[in-house]
C-alpha cells in the first residue's frame, strides 16, 4: 500500500514497469518530460558516488533526494551542477538572506505571514527591500548551500530524470561539481569538529572576562552580537551574516581563545495568551497521539514528515521542530520561530499552525480509532478551538 501523500502526488495516473528483479519493483508514472533511469536507496551508494557519476559521465537532468526531513533536487547540466532546491526550511531562501544579513527578521516574517501564495524573493524585490543583484547571489548561496548539506546524510533514497533543464532551472554555480564535491565533504567534517565545543545550535554562547585583541571583523562582528542578548548559537550565527558554516567556524575560533563559553540551553517558560493556546493545545495534541500512536506506531514519524511538507507560512512556524516523546510541541522553539510579529498576529499564525496540525492528527484518529473513541477525542478536539478562538481575540 502506498503511502498517503504519494498517492496524492500520483494521483490517477498509470504506472509502468520499468525495472524488476526478485528484490525491488520500479514503477513510472505517465505523463511528464523525461525518464527515470536511475534510482535506489543511499547506504552501500553515498552522496559522493552519486554526485560523481553524472559529473564524470556528463549527464543532464534532475537528481532527487528523499530524507525524513526534506527532499532536495539538483540540477545537471552536461555534468555540471547548474542549480538545486530544496523543501527544508533552513534553506529557504528567506534564511539565506536573513543569515546574509540581506534583510531583517520582522520584514521577512511580515513577508512569510501575509503574502503565503507569491515567491518570497520576487516579492522582496518588488517591494524594493531587496535589490534584483542581491536576490540573485542569495540564490547562487542557496543552491551551493544546498549541496553542502547533502553530505551529511547518509540515509534516503535518490532518483536520476533524464531531461532537458528549463531556463530558468540554469543558475550557473560559483564552483564547478569536483570542487562543491570537495567543499561540501570538508565543511562536514570541520563542522562537526566546531559542535563538538559548540555542543548544540540551541546552547548559549556568553563572553568570558578574557580581553579581545587582535580581532578580524568576522569575529569581533559575532562578539557583539553574543554582548546584546543572551541568543542561541544558531541564532547568533543567523544575525552575524556569515552564513552557517562560517558563522560556526568564527564562533568557535573564539570559545577556543578562552573569550567566549558556552552555557546550555535554558528551558524557555512560555507565558501569556501564546502559553495558555500551546497548553490547550498541547493537551489535546497529547491525547490525540497516545491513542493513535499505540495502532500505528510509525506515528510520530509519520506526523514530522506532515509538518515537513505544510505549505508557508505553517512549515516556518513549526521550523526545527520535531515532536517529543508524548506528542506535544517545544513551546520555547514555536514561539522564538513567531519571535517578531504583533501579538495578535502571533496568537492567529500559532492558532493556524497548531490546528492544521491537530487536523491532521484528527484525521489519522477517525480512521485508526474505533468510532466511539475517535468521536470523544474529535469532541474534545472541539471545544479546544472555541477556547482558543476566545484566546486569540482577547486582548488581555
Amino acid at each position: 500500500m502506498l503511502p498517503p501523500a504519494l498517492v496524492r502526488e500520483i494521483g490517477n495516473r498509470p504506472l509502468d514497469l520499468v525495472s524488476r528483479s526478485d528484490r525491488h519493483l520500479l514503477l513510472t508514472a505517465e505523463g511528464g518530460e523525461g525518464t527515470v533511469i536511475l534510482a535506489g536507496r543511499l547506504g552501500e551508494i553515498p552522496v559522493v558516488d552519486l554526485l560523481s557519476f553524472c559529473n564524470m559521465f556528463r549527464k543532464t537532468g534532475v537528481l532527487r533526494f528523499e530524507f525524513l526531513g526534506g527532499s532536495k533536487n539538483l540540477y545537471f547540466q552536461q555534468g555540471e551542477i547548474v542549480s538545486a532546491t530544496s523543501t527544508f526550511v533552513e534553506e529557504d531562501i528567506g534564511e539565506v538572506l536573513l543569515g546574509m544579513g540581506m534583510v531583517a527578521r520582522d520584514v521577512l516574517q511580515k513577508a512569510r505571514s501575509f503574502n503565503a501564495g507569491a515567491k518570497l524573493g520576487g516579492l522582496l524585490v518588488e517591494n524594493g527591500v531587496l535589490e534584483a543583484k542581491d536576490l540573485w547571489l542569495a540564490t547562487r548561496q542557496q543552491a551551493e548551500a544546498i549541496v553542502f548539506h547533502l553530505f551529511s546524510f547518509s540515509e534516503g533514497s535518490f532518483s536520476f530524470l533524464h531531461r532537458s533543464l528549463q531556463e530558468e532551472e540554469v543558475l550557473r554555480l560559483s564552483m564547478g561539481t569536483q570542487n562543491l564535491i570537495m567543499e561540501g565533504l570538508r565543511r562536514v567534517d570541520e563542522q562537526a569538529l566546531f559542535m563538538r565545543r559548540l555542543r548544540s545550535l540551541d546552547a548559549i554562547p556568553v563572553v568570558t572576562e578574557k580581553v579581545a585583541s587582535g580581532l578580524d571583523a568576522a569575529p569581533q562582528e559575532i562578539l557583539k552580537i553574543i554582548c546584546e542578548e543572551r541568543f542561541s548559537v544558531r541564532d547568533v550565527v543567523r544575525r552575524s551574516g556569515l552564513g552557517e558554516f562560517d558563522g560556526l567556524r568564527h564562533l568557535h575560533g573564539l570559545v577556543e581563545k578562552g573569550l567566549v563559553a558556552i552555557e546550555e540551553a535554558p528551558v524557555v517558560a512560555v507565558e501569556g495568551k501564546p502559553g495558555e493556546i500551546l497548553t490547550v493545545f498541547n493537551g489535546v495534541l497529547a491525547a490525540l497521539y497516545r491513542r493513535v500512536q499505540e495502532k500505528v506506531p510509525a506515528f510520530r514519524q509519520e506526523t514530522e514528515i506532515f509538518l515537513r511538507d505544510l505549505p508557508q507560512p505553517y512549515s516556518y512556524v513549526f521550523r526545527d521542530i520535531h515532536l517529543k516523546e508524548d506528542g506535544t510541541i517545544d513551546g520555547g522553539r514555536i514561539l522564538a520561530n513567531l519571535a517578531g510579529l504583533q501579538e495578535v498576529d502571533k496568537r492567529k499564525l500559532l492558532a493556524d499552525a497548531l490546528n492544521e496540525l491537530v487536523y491532521m492528527e484528527c484525521h489519522a484518529a477517525r480512521k485508526e480509532l474505533a468510532s466511539a473513541e475517535s468521536t470523544e477525542l474529535i469532541q474534545r478536539v472541539q471545544k479546544v478551538s472555541r477556547r482558543v478562538k476566545a484566546l486569540i481575540g482577547s486582548t488581555e
